[in-house]
């Protein structure tokens, strides 16, 4: 399992070229590998190779509407090059590769300063601070839980002459305002909320076409938003009481 990148927008921003290297060249060193030991490889792609989309939902045939040269081109094209290498990898030495398409994934034990919107949500709410939504929080997203996360990239593993690309996500599609209200519900708390300018190449709406997965992995995520939520505010609270108080998020976008 090739999952060796920095996935929140302001960590691989950080070092973009580091991050196009992690993608690239740590591509072609597991599947170097993979090639040699004939192992079987599974690359963890992302939703972000689908850019700002003009589909909705995305299906695996759509292409993707990305900019190559913005400020989240250094993780959007080192994933598709990862993927480029994957496919060409196996067409050209015939190993046994898998794609993830892997949509937004929250669950415990993701890190208070991780900077994507859910953790960030969940540690200004704790926090007693004001919700940051970038833009108007209209821009969508579907987000996944991590144990059903796990369960379809097992799958996928285990599968069969599955070399295309799969989308892994859960297809409820949410509101960034929706999902403010809903972590600040379940923390008991109001939801009171500042406004920052949205940055550049946020993608507007993101949802998974997952008739791919249901029909090939049997697979289909099991656990509501309100669910998963209520495991992961819980987690974050655990943290807070166990250590001085949780720092205040990064800033970022989904």
């Amino acid at each position: 399992y090739n999952l060796a990148c920095p996935a929140s927008p302001i960590h691989y921003q950080y070092n973009p070229v580091k991050t196009v290297k992690t993608n690239v060249m740590g591509a072609l060193n597991m599947l170097g590998l993979a090639k040699r030991v004939r192992a079987r490889i599974l690359q963890a792609s992302t939703s972000e190779v689908y850019g700002d989309p003009l589909e909705h939902p995305q299906t695996e045939k759509y292409w993707g509407n990305v900019n190559p040269i913005g400020l989240r081109s250094c993780y959007d094209e080192g994933k598709r090059v990862a993927e480029t290498l994957m496919m060409d990898y196996h067409r050209q030495n015939g190993v046994d590769t898998r794609i993830a398409r892997i949509f937004n994934t929250y669950g415990p034990r993701m890190l208070e300063n991780d900077g994507r919107v859910v953790s960030n949500f969940i540690v200004q709410t704790l926090n007693g601070l004001p919700l940051t939504i970038y833009g108007d929080g209209q821009q969508t997203r579907s987000f996944c839980y991590v144990d059903d996360l796990v369960d379809g990239l097992v799958r996928l593993m285990n599968a069969e002459n599955l070399h295309e690309p799969v989308n892994l996500g859960n297809p409820g599609e949410f509101t960034i305002e929706e999902l403010a209200l809903e972590v600040a519900r379940l923390c008991g708390a109001d939801a009171r909320i500042k406004h920052e300018p949205l940055p550049l190449d946020d993608p507007r709406q993101r949802q998974p076409d997952i008739a791919r997965a249901r029909e090939v992995l049997s697979w289909s995520p099991s656990v509501k938003l309100s669910d998963g939520l209520k495991l992961t505010i819980a987690d974050f609270a655990a943290r807070k009481k166990q250590t001085t108080p949780i720092a205040n998020p990064a800033s970022g976008a989904a």
